[in-house]
């Protein structure tokens, strides 16, 4: 009996020491984990902003696909939220409580089992030379219960950081597929309308033609708002001649005008097109497809038995592109190829 009343007083002893032990952990927890995305901070941002897209990046809906999800009316923004109920997800909530466009996301997740508990998510999204750094933070506080299971278990950084930086990884692979989406689709014969333009011209190596366009499009442009000058449409370049052989391109850059223009500037001129036939070939994505889209109207009129003259007009007009939206695969170019 004394050995018993021994252990036993042991065992209090004990107790109690891990009691306060559990008792003085911190109160509070709070860790982040980063990564750069490569891609604009607004493409970023919007898919963390939009709780529709979580399932394709988040880590735990990953590990539980037949969790069944529910959304609000509003799935981005402030009050935007869903809510989830699976076997392994347990049942669960988010919202988002604040947003600072393109800053800043501040988030509440709540969790309802298998163990209660709130805490505070905040993402923040900062340019850099490669594209954004995205950092994924959390933080909480710790009762008695939660201090005694990241006692045993280790605590809440330790268990829930590599889920931040599996769905870290995956928001960056998901972003860069979707910028890198693409259609291309060749519509066939119509007539373009023509009209007046102004423009600035030269010749370039091929591998210097991006460099020469994004120079001389903005001197037009510019002229244009300097000058009061209403446009017609789309900036567009005409392709005078494409020598492989050379290795050199000749190309005007232009912006439509609804009238004749007189200009002042020797460096930008005036023109005009008269209406042609030519055949229509829509690429919605990025301008690294350019050539693919330019291919399949080529091989449409060849297997259309079309005739394309020699010196026949040659038009890419940029419909939408960077100003419009950050996300590549939103660009929508035209291209018209003069035939007969």
């Amino acid at each position: 009996m004394k050995a018993l009343k021994y252990i036993l007083f042991l065992l209090l002893i004990l107790f109690i020491g891990f009691a306060i032990y559990i008792a003085v952990q911190p109160n509070e927890y709070e860790f982040n984990r980063s990564r750069i995305i490569k891609a604009p901070t607004p493409v970023a941002y919007n898919t963390v902003n939009d709780f529709k897209e979580w399932p394709r990046f988040s880590p735990w809906i990953e590990q539980d696909k037949n969790a069944v999800l529910a959304y609000k009316d509003t799935t981005s923004g402030v009050g935007a939220g869903y809510s989830w109920e699976g076997e392994d997800l347990g049942i669960g909530s988010m919202k988002t409580i604040d947003v600072l466009d393109n800053k800043m996301i501040e988030q509440e997740i709540e969790f309802v089992e298998p163990m209660e508990s709130k805490s505070n998510i905040v993402w923040t999204f900062e340019p850099v030379e490669e594209g954004t750094k995205v950092t994924w933070a959390m933080k909480g506080k710790q009762d008695f219960m939660t201090k005694a299971y990241v006692a045993f278990a280790g605590s809440i950084e330790k268990n829930t950081a590599p889920d931040f930086e599996r769905g870290l990884f995956k928001l960056d692979s998901i972003v860069k597929a979707d910028m890198s989406k693409y259609t291309i689709d060749v519509e066939g014969i119509t007539q373009h309308s023509g009209g007046f333009y102004i423009y600035n011209t030269t010749s370039a190596k091929m591998e210097d033609f991006k460099q020469k366009m994004q120079e001389m499009m903005p001197q037009v442009g510019g002229y244009a708002i300097s000058n009061n000058i209403t446009m017609a449409g789309k900036p567009f370049v005409i392709y005078h001649k494409w020598d492989l052989e050379n290795n050199t391109v000749m190309f005007s850059c232009c912006v439509p005008t609804t009238s004749k223009i007189i200009t002042s500037d020797p460096n930008v001129l005036t023109g005009q097109l008269e209406p042609f036939k030519a055949v229509k070939t829509t690429l919605k994505g990025d301008y690294s497809n350019l050539q693919e889209a330019w291919d399949k109207a080529m091989a449409y009129v060849k297997n259309n038995n079309l005739i394309q003259l020699e010196t026949g007009i040659a038009i890419e007009s940029y419909i939408k592109g960077p100003d419009d939206s950050p996300n590549p695969a939103d660009w929508l170019t035209e291209i018209y190829l003069e035939v007969e």
